[in-house]
């Protein structure tokens, strides 16, 4: 089951399992999704995501994860990720990034997704779309490629070229670079890193069995990020808004399929010229 990397590589019948996770996880965040509006709290979209779950029969991934005290992370403006529900209220253009994870039979799903509230600016609409963007281009990269920083160079890529179309007003965005994507299964993290940006080292090569969380996180100022006292929210330095997408994905010996995507990531990845190879 693991491999020299102590990489956790995954027959079809535990991607299946993943797979039930996924959708979980899926339904949790369309419920969200849906309640994200002005005046609504983050514990407001915290209570829909665990019922949600709770109503599968499923369990929250993060609750309880080194003390995380929620089931969801939702992160608002500067905040880029793991942003702890609580009394704060949204606001129309609040740009908000929702990340929640579910186990099934011991097996973990993992998603986020970004939003503008009502009203929202054009450059954090771009933001929004250019991350998800980015992550999609990342998972295309699983399709295609020999090794795992493909991922990373298919987010830069896109994060490049939004730039050079004057997204952003033309400034720069920043690709944050401390947190990545990850390995998934019987654990939420597990091994390999999966990055964002280009790097040196391109990573183990792509192989059937890796299922993997692609999930870039783009600023619209500079990357640099710090944690707060409460030793989970992590937010820009520069006050710079933030988007994070997120999906989990399973590389077999078909193909790719896209676990917590209902459609298993079909539609996005055809515009890409990627085809989804679901599992019976």
């Amino acid at each position: 089951m693991f491999g020299r990397e102590k990489i956790e590589y995954k027959t079809p019948e535990q991607m299946l399992l993943m797979r039930r996770a996924g959708l979980v996880v899926a339904d949790a965040l369309d419920a969200v999704r849906a309640h994200v509006a002005p005046g609504a709290t983050t514990a407001d979209l915290d209570s829909v995501a665990a019922d949600v779950i709770a109503a599968a029969g499923a369990t929250p991934s993060f609750l309880g994860y080194h003390g995380y005290p929620a089931v969801l992370c939702v992160s608002v403006n500067d905040e880029v990720v793991h942003g702890i529900p609580g009394d704060r209220v949204l606001e129309p253009g609040d740009v908000v990034s929702v990340d929640c994870g579910a186990v099934v039979e011991g097996w973990h799903g993992d998603s986020a997704i970004s939003v503008v509230v009502d009203g929202g600016t054009q450059p954090d609409a771009d933001l929004v779309a250019t991350t998800e963007a980015a992550m999609w281009a990342g998972i295309a990269a699983l399709a295609g490629g020999e090794r795992l920083g493909a991922v990373g160079e298919a987010v830069e890529d896109v994060v490049d070229g939004a730039q050079a179309a004057g997204l952003n007003g033309g400034a720069h965005y920043g690709i944050v670079q401390e947190y990545v994507g990850h390995g998934i299964g019987t654990a939420m993290h597990q091994p390999p890193d999966v990055l964002n940006y280009r790097a040196r080292d391109r990573g183990p090569r792509l192989r059937p069995g890796m299922c993997l969380a692609v999930e870039p996180m783009i600023v619209r100022g500079s990357r640099e990020t710090v944690v707060l006292e409460d030793d989970w929210t992590v937010v820009t330095t520069d006050g710079s808004r933030a988007a994070h997408w997120e999906h989990s994905v399973a590389v077999h010996d078909d193909g790719i399929w896209v676990l917590t995507a209902r459609d298993g990531g079909a539609a996005r990845l055809a515009e890409l010229g990627v085809t989804v190879a679901p599992l019976a």
